[in-house]
């Protein structure tokens, strides 16, 4: 792959995670960051690097189980 399309997919991934952290309210910045984290997956397969695949990896499932706990939360609250 060209490397030039690589580095703007980093590029995008690393964006949007400067986005999520300046949100407002923990639901927005972890639906972001889950979208941040998935690009860097996507990156770090384009460019072989392991370390960003694992880390990205665990980073989306712990942000996906965190807006699930808050999800269920927000119902219980509505009951």
């Amino acid at each position: 792959m060209n490397p030039f399309i690589s580095d703007i997919i980093g590029y995008l991934a690393l964006v949007m995670n400067l986005y999520s952290m300046s949100s407002k309210g923990e639901y927005k910045l972890r639906v972001v960051s889950s979208i941040a984290n998935a690009i860097y997956v996507l990156y770090g397969f384009l460019i072989e690097a392991i370390p960003i695949i694992l880390g990205c990896s665990i980073a989306v499932c712990l942000h996906l189980y965190r807006l699930k706990s808050l999800n269920t939360t927000s119902n219980d609250h509505r009951k």
